[in-house]
């Protein structure tokens, strides 16, 4: 068994790489950063190959899918992705682009390259990894929440495609709260509410993708406010966003 997982070099990536190298999977792990993932290999006992790429590129997406589709890959975790923390009109319009880049379209290319693949086999399993995010709207976070969004939403309606077609091919979105990684510093954000662990969200992940869940919500927190989310007016909600957003300022 076969698994590929993009942005690998850390965070809730790295965590299911270690978690799924346990449990016996051979990987093929992609990201930007070679040293991270070269240490990262020396420190898994599988059999792993490294791939130094950058998904906000499409290019790169497409040769990752020419470079590894002649190996039988079990399972597709699309990680890879970042944030941007700020006001729409004040936030850098060519990082907002590359983020958009990452975050949607190598979500997108990857998983209807590999989608087709696995229907093909009838079997497979893809893991997008979305928010919490994708429940709200994000002021302050606008363009990232709406990054997630998208990908929360393409993932369950592919799974309606793929149940109406009595598909053996499971999808499903991770929807993680605040998690200790490297995010915060990247999108220039402090977290107001503690993250959850990074390796605690990935078991978390891998124990829903293999119970097929079609939405992940790690944590008890994050469940309650999903749920808590449909009962609010979205102008309050709107509300309610913008006040718990700018408690991250960094």
């Amino acid at each position: 068994m076969k698994a590929l997982i993009t942005g690998a070099s850390s965070g809730i990536g790295r965590d299911m790489a270690i978690i799924l190298d346990e449990m016996g999977f051979d990987l093929i792990l992609a990201a930007r950063r070679q040293d991270r993932l070269e240490a990262l290999k020396e420190q898994l006992s599988g059999n792993v190959q490294i791939i130094t790429t950058d998904l906000s590129r499409e290019e790169s997406c497409f040769a990752l899918y020419e470079q590894v589709k002649e190996q039988e890959i079990n399972i597709l975790i699309n990680n890879a992705g970042f944030g941007l923390f700020g006001r729409f009109d004040r936030t850098d319009l060519r990082r907002e682009l590359e983020m958009i880049n990452l975050n949607i379209k190598a979500v997108h290319i990857l998983t209807k390259l590999f989608l087709r693949d696995f229907k093909r086999r009838n079997a497979g399993y893809i893991l997008n990894v979305a928010s919490s995010a994708a429940f709200l709207p994000g002021p302050l976070l606008s363009s990232y929440y709406a990054t997630k969004a998208y990908v929360l939403r393409l993932t369950q309606a592919v799974y309606e495609e793929l149940r109406r077609d009595r598909s053996r091919v499971y999808i499903g979105a991770l929807c993680p709260g605040p998690v200790d990684t490297e995010f915060s510093s990247t999108a220039n954000v402090r977290f107001s509410l503690k993250g959850m662990g990074s390796r605690d969200v990935a078991l978390c992940a891998i124990d829903g993708m293999f119970q097929r869940k079609l939405v992940i919500v790690p944590g008890l927190k994050m469940k309650l406010a999903r749920i808590g989310g449909h009962f609010l007016p979205d102008k309050l909600l709107l509300r309610a966003a913008y006040h718990f957003q700018k408690k991250k300022e960094g």
